[in-house]
């Protein structure tokens, strides 16, 4: 038991001794000054101007994303209000269609009896008049009594009121009741397109039964295309409704479409993004609803800080400037960079500094930096 206990002790030390690493010593971070002094020779040689920032307009690109849209009223659903047969059509996806052109023909039955029944009611009501008229004449004389009087006339309002609404269904599947006698009858009737675009869909086929609920076509009419873009919540307050834009697409990046913004939606997605809508300038016939496309944006700033670029240095990926706080001693300001201009930088201080009135300096500022970089490493 005594040399078990004896074993297990060396075990555990031998153990513990080699699972010891030795540890590297790590370099210790320079930690770079940020304030530095000159002399009055070394400033002259750095060639250092003083100044202040200035509030002026920047202009910034915002870049947004979005697709080509079709208003409602530019998309065309087309179906039969009676259903029936379909018996013709030429139509293919993406075929182009004019206004008033034929492109579909259906045909049945009750077609046949609708303008049956429009002919008979037609009839009817040319009787229901003529004895309208006659038990007027009667009537008058006292040689006809007010109750058939009345009758006649019911009877002659009542085919009137038939024949007009037989009229506007003969109307309703495109057939002219004006037109219409007992030699023209038709099991067949003609659609025809209300737009001039393309053919978005055919959803049937021929000899296919369509029901009056439908949707036989679909048409677009693409001469009033939108362009419908997403805008995040924060840039939503920067756009309005008259504003320019450019937009183009990723295949011809090279060709630019000038729009303009018609609609700002008032309604957040879950994402917290808006819709814009705006309108091409100039219709182009490439350009096709379903299409992404890219646009920039032109935003004007105004009364923003900025300073020249000279006055910016980076370091280690951050951006700094130089504040004059004696004569000849700076100290170093990290701040954000925001949009450029005309060699001028937006700049806000990330402790919340206002900068506004302090000297900066505005030329030399890496001579600066060179010399705090020195300082550090020595």
């Amino acid at each position: 038991m005594k040399n078990i206990i004896i074993l297990f002790i060396g075990t555990f030390v031998l153990s513990s001794c080699g699972g010891e690493k030795i540890q590297e010593k790590e370099t210790p971070q320079i930690k770079m000054e940020t304030n530095v002094s000159l002399t009055d020779a070394q400033f002259k040689s750095a060639k250092i101007e003083i100044g202040k920032l200035e509030k002026r307009e920047i202009s910034t690109t915002l870049k947004l994303n979005g697709k080509i849209d079709v208003p409602p009223q530019n998309m065309i659903s087309v179906s039969m209000p009676l259903g029936g047969f379909l018996k013709s059509t030429k139509l293919l996806p993406g075929m182009h269609v004019k206004k008033g052109e034929v492109i579909a023909t259906m045909e049945d039955l009750q077609y046949i009896q609708l303008q049956q029944e429009y002919l008979m009611a037609k009839s009817k009501l040319t009787y229901s008049e003529n004895e309208y008229n006659r038990q007027k004449e009667l009537n008058i004389s006292k040689a006809s009594s007010d109750k058939v009087f009345q009758q006649s006339e019911m009877e002659y309002k009542t085919q009137k009121i038939t024949l007009s609404a037989l009229s506007e269904k003969l109307r309703l599947i495109n057939i002219n009741p004006e037109s219409l006698n007992e030699g023209s009858l038709s099991r067949s009737i003609n659609i025809y397109s209300s737009i001039e675009g393309f053919v978005s869909k055919v959803n049937v086929n021929i000899g296919k039964y369509v029901n009056p609920s439908d949707i036989i076509f679909e048409l677009i009419n693409p001469s009033d295309i939108h362009l419908n873009l997403k805008v995040f919540e924060k840039d939503l307050d920067k756009l309005s409704i008259g504003q320019k834009l450019i937009a183009f697409n990723n295949n011809q990046s090279d060709k630019k479409y000038p729009c303009e913004i018609i609609l700002l939606s008032q309604d957040l997605s879950e994402d917290r993004s808006a819709d814009v809508h705006c309108h091409f300038e100039a219709y182009d016939k490439t350009l096709l609803p379903g299409m992404y496309m890219n646009a920039d944006i032109e935003i004007k700033m105004n009364n923003v800080v900025s300073i020249n670029e000279d006055a910016i240095v980076s370091h280690e990926g951050k951006y700094y400037i130089f504040i004059s706080i004696d004569k000849n001693k700076f100290e170093l300001v990290e701040i954000n960079k925001g949009s450029s201009e005309n060699n001028f930088t937006e700049i806000n201080a990330l402790d919340g500094k206002n900068l506004l009135n302090l000297a900066v300096v505005t030329k030399g500022a890496y001579s600066l930096l060179m010399q705090l970089k020195n300082k550090s490493e020595e």
